[in-house]
């Protein structure tokens, strides 16, 4: 029998809570427009930059599929 997934996976994805948006701020951004700047130019940002901006990414499009339902 397959082994039951982890339902709080979001939670051990998220290591430091809020540090992205603080981010975003910093650079009178949005956490939506931040993350589409990091993922133009990842070159520009450092790899835990890069890895909250495509938790960012997933997250979104997750909230968006719920409320579809």
């Amino acid at each position: 029998m397959a082994k039951k997934q982890d339902k709080k996976w979001i939670q051990g994805a998220i290591k430091r809570p809020g540090a992205f948006t603080a981010k975003a701020k910093r650079r009178k951004m949005t956490v939506a427009q931040f993350a589409s700047a990091v993922k133009k130019n990842p070159a520009k940002y450092d790899a835990t930059t890069r890895r909250q901006a495509n938790l960012a990414v997933t997250l979104r499009k997750i909230s968006k599929n719920k409320k579809k339902k």
